[in-house]
């Protein structure tokens, strides 16, 4: 059966955690990193299906969701819901840290915490973003374009004019493939390990 784009359904959330955590180490598998299935859908898919399901679509093989991409037309919008509706749901699993983080979980649940670390001046021109998945069977196959562009096309359609997105820089694969979507790169001080990057939501050239 052919591979199609749709909207994301509630059934498909296992589908959802799975790809998110077999691409969250760069893009590869992140499960020796982070042992609890549920911190990082948790903290980079679920919260949007939840909160702007509007926004996220997946690819569907006819068997099982092979790839998705979320996101919010409004991050500061985004940011407050997170820590209004989304981190009551959360924190009983994952608490407020005490102590300085010493694992890479450790590492997540703060950022888990600290939503507003996503308000950026020097992303205002941009104020939507976006996370994009796909499984690595499924990659070099058309399926992120397709998605980027039924993305940018639901921005573009609430008037959203710009959209960034927050990637690790050591993940060459990823950012090739943005460059190839039109993505430039915006400059951020102090950045760490992470690059932004920011288009417009014209259609993909």
């Amino acid at each position: 059966m052919n591979a199609r784009i749709r909207p994301y359904r509630d059934g498909d959330r296992d589908d959802l955690y799975d790809i998110c955590n077999r691409t969250a180490d760069a893009g590869e598998d992140a499960s020796h990193l982070y042992p609890d299935p549920e911190l990082m859908p948790g903290i980079f898919a679920a919260p949007y299906t939840r909160l702007e399901p509007e926004l996220a679509f997946v690819v569907d093989d006819g068997r099982r969701v092979v790839g998705y991409i979320v996101g919010t037309a409004d991050t500061a919008g985004f940011v407050k819901a997170f820590r209004e509706v989304w981190l009551p749901t959360m924190v009983e699993r994952y608490p407020v840290p005490l102590k300085p983080a010493s694992s890479p979980s450790e590492e997540m649940i703060a950022l888990m915490h600290d939503p507003e670390r996503m308000i950026l001046p020097e992303l205002a021109d941009y104020p939507a973003h976006l996370h994009i998945d796909l499984l690595p069977g499924h990659q070099r196959s058309g399926f992120g374009r397709a998605l980027m562009g039924v993305f940018l096309g639901a921005l573009a359609a609430k008037g959203v004019g710009g959209v960034h997105l927050c990637m690790l820089t050591k993940n060459t694969r990823a950012r090739a493939f943005y460059d190839r979507m039109g993505f430039h790169e915006i400059a951020v001080p102090d950045p760490g390990p992470v690059t932004y990057l920011g288009r417009s939501t014209d259609p993909i050239l």
